[in-house]
């Protein structure tokens, strides 16, 4: 076999290949010979039929499958000689493919480029640290109890915060229309819940008092049918309804399903949920800070169409989320270039040093992971049952520790300093209760 190897430029290269028209010939009739044994033609006996009429029968059919089998395995065979390592599958263009002929093709593609990871020394890492505080709990319980708010009557006008129950009536050019009635309707005053105008109607109402509110409906307005129009609405206020915030007791606890230890198991439970919230941002953290680290220590070409199919991923994986139903309602390819190229950059740049520092998965802290993610379930023996007997699952839950442990090893060679922080300031609950 005779091959010529041509580098095109960046990565992809230009294997020109031949095969011996012998080879090709040989592989025919040994194919042929076997067929012979089992085929039936018409006027012979099983196996007894003449080679000339085997050949006239299945010879083109046999020379195809042959040159398909003899692109693939010589392919390999080339790459191998030639000690390449392509990164995607090659585009084959055929020069000669006639029986009798050598089987002659070019294939380009591209290849993986030489990795040398930068030494983990220079890596500069900031280690978030911090812990839960009282006063965290603190804080914690509060917003639970802003989850289980109580209302209850007044006679007085409503104002912010209050719950208003009403009966209301829109008409638009003097028409009823759809959804513009509604009955025994609960709105809370600063809450979001109307358009502006129909809660500024509401302010100071009494229950069984009457008023009118003016709406505009906005041109993007959910319901098209009243898009870009204005409604006049009659609004009754039949209850008005004070908040407050239930005290923090035995009674308080029991409604988030804690039964014995009252107020303080809660919040001993609040206090360990809080922990294993924050363990898991500063990992989720001092990943990020390994990551950009690597990604700008090592700065690597990498195969374009590696790139196409992390492109492609992110896309199907976005357009899923967002409930596209074909391929055109996925988003743009562009806004994903820029994230897909740093993945596959990255995942070659790991690639590498999970080699080199030849890790291997932690058992026990599989387990340990796995009972962890089981205990967040109602029933974590199940749970536990349903993850062991699904095999993507437990790959993830590995691929999630080893790759844990490769950040630990990189972490212990870096150079890192660590950055006092809080709770707040590295959880969602900091994220969700910013002004």
């Amino acid at each position: 076999m005779q091959v010529s190897l041509t580098a095109t430029g960046g990565l992809e290269r230009r294997l020109e290949v031949a095969v011996p028209a012998d080879k090709v010939t040989a592989e025919v009739d040994e194919r042929l010979k076997k067929l012979a044994r089992t085929a039936r033609f018409k006027g012979f006996r099983p196996g007894k039929a003449p080679m000339g009429v085997v050949r006239r029968e299945y010879g083109t059919q046999v020379h195809s499958e042959v040159v398909n089998d003899l692109l693939r395995s010589s392919f390999a065979d080339a790459v191998t000689q030639e000690n390449l390592k392509p990164a995607t599958g090659p585009r084959i263009q055929p020069i000669a493919l006639d029986p009798g002929a050598d089987l002659k093709y070019v294939a380009t593609f591209e290849v993986l480029p030489e990795i040398r990871p930068a030494p983990l020394e220079s890596l500069a890492i900031e280690r978030p640290t911090a812990s839960v505080t009282e006063a965290d709990v603190d804080e914690m319980l509060e917003s639970l109890r802003r989850q289980r708010p109580v209302y209850t009557p007044v006679e007085r006008g409503a104002k912010t915060t209050d719950r208003v129950v009403l009966d209301f009536d829109g008409r638009i050019d003097g028409a009823a229309f759809q959804g513009g009635e509604g009955r025994d309707v609960p709105v809370v005053l600063g809450g979001g819940q109307v358009l502006a105008e129909f809660e500024q109607a509401l302010s100071g109402a009494k229950p069984g008092e009457t008023r009118t509110a003016v709406v505009h409906f906005p041109d993007d307005y959910h319901g098209k049918d009243v898009a870009g129009k204005t409604a006049e609405f009659t609004i009754t206020p039949k209850k008005v309804e004070e908040m407050s915030l239930p005290a923090l007791d035995d009674a308080f606890a029991a409604e988030f399903g804690v039964r014995e230890g009252g107020l303080e198991q809660l919040r001993k439970e609040v206090r360990e949920s809080m922990e294993r919230e924050l363990a898991d941002a500063v990992r989720n953290q001092l990943r990020t800070q390994v990551m950009d680290a690597l990604h700008r220590e090592n700065p690597i070409e990498v195969p374009q169409g590696l790139v196409e199919e992390a492109v492609q991923e992110m896309q199907i994986d976005i357009g899923r989320r967002m409930g596209a139903k074909d391929v055109s309602q996925l988003p743009p390819r562009e806004q994903f270039e820029g994230p897909a190229r740093r993945r596959v950059a990255l995942g070659l740049v790991i690639g590498e040093l999970m080699r080199g520092a030849d890790l291997k998965v932690d058992r026990a802290r599989v387990q340990a992971r796995l009972a962890d993610l089981a205990s967040t379930y109602p029933n974590p023996d199940e749970m536990r049952r349903t993850y062991l007997q699904n095999a993507d699952a437990m790959r993830q839950i590995e691929a999630s520790v080893l790759e844990e442990q490769l950040i630990e090893w990189i972490v212990t060679q870096a150079r890192v300093t660590d950055k006092p922080s809080s709770f707040k300031e590295l959880t969602r609950f900091g994220q969700n209760s910013a002004p």
